[in-house]
């Protein structure tokens, strides 16, 4: 074995040290994809996704080179790693990849034009951060237009920090705002409880309860309620996990107003 020194670089991840903490970004890796679309001199895009898109009922012709749109997407995986601002595009796009369409394609390349405008962005890991670990999550209730299956996501903290992220569609369908929304709570506390385990075998201990903040009043009143009535019976077991959770004192749910909910940053 070999003592590289400082880590620079790593798997396409660029990694600059200062006083302020560590930022990584794959500012190559981003101009790799822009040039291979052949996007260097296109205009940049300043949001990466329409809002109220309709690409599920995409009817235009097949894509020519299906491969090309799976490669791109590929890529667009993987630079989700560091830029929590994809992870909505990339959840939308990744669902045509057995048939995507022109339509589809379009979608992708806008992407990439909203990443030619904002290559340097990554993230950055803060030295001043506390070790208190906070969670953020919400969802977007029937957003699924074939299926109707809610919308997912969330964000995991470290201080100012951010660790985790995603975006995903439920497995099943909910029967309420509410139960979307606690479904949402069930999946971030299944995050912070694995966050605070690794933090616990790096030798930092976080003895307070985890704060997680939800902008659905109805569901932490759910959650902490032991005793459920007729409309909530439907909701299955596992999602007691955040309810649990609550009662062992891992996390405290608190409400934020929507105009100030982070989420908003994974669902554009």
């Amino acid at each position: 074995m070999k003592d590289l020194g400082p880590l620079k670089h790593f798997l396409g991840i660029e990694v600059a040290r200062s006083s302020t903490g560590l930022f990584l970004c794959q500012r190559k890796y981003t101009l790799d994809i822009i040039s291979e679309a052949g996007l260097l001199g296109a205009k940049p895009s300043s949001f990466p996704i329409e809002m109220n898109h309709r690409l599920a009922h995409a009817t235009g012709p097949p894509l020519p080179d299906a491969a090309a749109y799976r490669r791109l997407v590929g890529r667009l995986i993987y630079l989700a790693v560091t830029r929590p601002d994809l992870a909505y595009s990339v959840h939308v796009l990744s669902q045509f990849m057995q048939a995507p369409l022109q339509e589809h394609w379009d979608a992708a390349l806008r992407v990439v034009r909203y990443l030619k405008g904002s290559s340097s962005q990554g993230l950055l890991l803060r030295a001043d951060s506390e070790l208190s670990l906070q969670g953020w999550c919400d969802s977007d209730w029937a957003a699924c237009p074939l299926t109707r299956r809610s919308l997912t996501g969330w964000i995991g903290f470290l201080g100012n920090s951010p660790l985790s992220w995603k975006t995903k569609k439920q497995h099943t369908v909910s029967r309420s705002s509410t139960e979307a929304e606690y479904r949402s709570m069930a999946a971030i506390t299944c995050e912070l409880k694995w966050l605070k385990g690794l933090l616990l075998s790096l030798g930092v201990h976080h003895p307070k309860a985890i704060h997680l903040f939800c902008d659905n009043q109805s569901a932490p009143y759910l959650a902490k309620n032991s005793e459920f009535h007729e409309r909530t019976k439907h909701i299955e077991v596992d999602c007691n996990f955040a309810r649990d959770a609550i009662l062992d004192g891992l996390i405290a749910p608190t409400y934020v107003s929507t105009k100030d909910q982070l989420i908003s940053l994974l669902k554009l």
